[in-house]
């Protein structure tokens, strides 16, 4: 008959985790208070298996303390049978080789330690299996812990391991790219397995595209995707999609990137990763009930991931509700520490709110886990120039430059700063030029070339140079500036008609809204009177929205403490 260690493991085995639980538990009991009544295996058994039942119901802490008292059984098994004579397998009872593997058990305990947040913890049991005995998903495991550790050789060894046991790991393909292992180097790891198997001669392309990815070169990157995308066999592929949608993103082309976003949401709803760089732009672009029912969307999905907080806290955010954004950016980190998004987004909030050192802090973390991506470092320049530290500012932006090569997007960001220090005017005027020259259409260089205009007060220059980039494409603020412009030079009805437009793109853009009332009010100088009413109504009513936040932070102050908040 079947012993009750027996009758647990095939409880075990057939996942009856609760039944386990409560069984394990009472005989664990008895065991201690009768050390007789088990063998050292036996007790071993019931430990992993009780462990294993805790692991199920997230009590991470309960299950590592077990799974260790497990590993003491284990040795102190090992001890007593090495005293017996062993000839090879023949003599190894069958009841040791259905013992729970201790390997598998140390995977476990890391997992455990994963999950409590103690990375140290978990690398220090991971790496104290031989190599030898380490499985594909242990050296996974390990290379991406000593990457987000820090840890780069380590971990381009474990990654390396991974694909010597499984050639098709694509996620350690992508994390020895990552880790700037050269593309070519990766491919000749998958070469033999490519020319064995049919229909996968696109691997090598598709290797190629993401050592583009991660060089930062997301032109060729992109390029080479949709090379990728028009092959019959992969269209219509989500990731690829996503992938295209966050390059478009990094390039600065919105909206090629809300296109591709919407094009993946289609064939996939529902689809998570990526969605917080979606909701991100639809926010900036002022489509905060389209943000509102992306979060709710999300969260119907899964709470559990970064995505659907750092949405809904993009949509505070661009509320002007930073307490709201603050906590919600948290959250998100809390979910997932690698979350650029999330980062972004609570810098942006810290540094909105006054707490530039703070903010500073997020930005620099964002950099430091993409360090191919511009917007990262615009944050951080945007914190600099706010607490007037001009010079690290310029530091800063001249190393992005150097880094990530001479394009549109880096000269625009080196001349904005520039162009906040009387010295470097002129330096300004050239980058703009440049880059303007590159891609006459990227709005941000457009907007500073504008900036410079104004100030110069050649604003017939900067009327034909917003009209010429707004040929291709509608832009709220290009719309605005432009409507500034033509108020310069007394064009009145026109001007009006361009914030009109600004306004149908953005309804929020409290600019455009100011530019419109103020050129009502000189329309009709008659109605001035009331005219003034109405608009001490409407201060008052935004004054409100403000207090509102304002106590709406007392609200969430003490949620902060909850959310690692620093």
């Amino acid at each position: 008959s079947m012993s009750v260690v027996e009758h647990v493991r095939e409880m075990a085995a057939a996942g009856l985790h609760s039944n386990v639980r409560l069984l394990s538990g009472l005989l664990l009991t008895m065991s201690g208070n009768n050390p007789e009544l088990f063998s050292p295996s036996q007790k071993y058994q019931l430990l992993v298996y009780h462990a294993d039942s805790l692991f199920h119901d997230k009590e991470y802490r309960n299950a590592v303390s077990k799974y260790t008292m497990a590993l003491q059984q284990k040795k102190a098994l090992s001890k007593t049978s090495k005293v017996r004579p062993s000839t090879g397998n023949a003599a190894s009872t069958p009841q040791s080789q259905c013992l729970p593997s201790e390997i598998e058990v140390k995977y476990k305990m890391a997992e455990c330690y994963t999950m409590l947040k103690q990375d140290k913890d978990a690398i220090a049991i991971l790496d104290g299996i031989p190599s030898r005995q380490r499985t594909p998903k242990i050296n996974m495991m390990l290379a991406n812990l000593y990457k987000k550790a820090g840890q780069e050789r380590s971990s381009v060894t474990s990654y390396k391991e991974v694909l010597r046991q499984c050639p098709l790991a694509l996620d350690a393909i992508l994390g020895l790219l990552s880790l700037s292992v050269k593309g070519a180097e990766v491919a000749s790891m998958t070469i033999n397995i490519i020319q064995s198997i049919p229909n996968l001669d696109w691997l090598s392309v598709w290797i190629k595209a993401y050592a583009f990815v991660h060089t930062g070169d997301n032109t060729r990157a992109i390029n080479t995707i949709c090379s990728l995308e028009k092959k019959s066999l992969l269209r219509d592929n989500v990731d690829l999609l996503g992938s295209l949608a966050d390059l478009y993103f990094r390039a600065g082309d919105n909206k090629n990137s809300i296109l591709k976003f919407e094009q993946a949401q289609m064939l996939d709803p529902y689809l998570i990763k990526g969605m917080d760089v979606y909701g991100y732009l639809l926010a900036r672009e002022g489509r905060l009930e389209d943000v509102e029912n992306l979060g709710c969307r999300l969260f119907n999905i899964s709470d559990q991931h970064a995505e659907p907080w750092v949405v809904s806290g993009c949509h505070s955010f661009y509320s002007k509700r930073y307490s709201r954004a603050l906590y919600l950016g948290a959250k998100a980190i809390q979910l997932n520490s690698n979350s650029v998004q999330a980062l972004l987004l609570k810098g942006a909030a810290l540094r909105n709110m006054g707490r530039v050192q703070e903010a500073i802090i997020h930005f620099r973390e964002a950099i430091r886990l993409a360090p191919c991506r511009l917007d990262c470092y615009e944050g951080l320049i945007e914190c600099y120039l706010a607490s007037n530290s001009i010079r690290e500012a310029m530091v800063m932006a001249n190393n992005v430059y150097k880094t990530l090569g001479a394009n549109a997007q880096t000269l625009t960001l080196l001349a904005t700063v520039c162009l906040e220090d009387p010295v470097t005017q002129e330096k300004a005027k050239t980058l703009l030029d440049k880059a303007l020259t590159q891609r006459p259409d990227y709005i941000k260089a457009v907007v500073k070339k504008a900036e410079l205009l104004s100030r110069e007060q050649k604003y017939e220059d900067g009327i034909a140079l917003l009209r010429n980039a707004l040929a291709n494409q509608s832009d709220c603020v290009l719309h605005r500036i432009l409507g500034d412009f033509l108020v310069a030079v007394n064009e009145y009805q026109e001007a009006m008609d361009q914030y009109s437009i600004a306004l149908s793109l953005d309804p929020n853009d409290q600019k455009s809204l100011e530019g419109l009332q103020k050129m009502e009010k000189e329309e009709s100088p008659t109605d001035a009177t009331q005219e003034e009413d109405v608009d001490d109504m409407e201060g008052s009513g935004e004054e409100g929205d403000l207090e509102g936040s304002d106590s709406e932070a007392a609200q969430w102050a003490d949620q902060e403490q909850w959310f690692g908040m620093q």
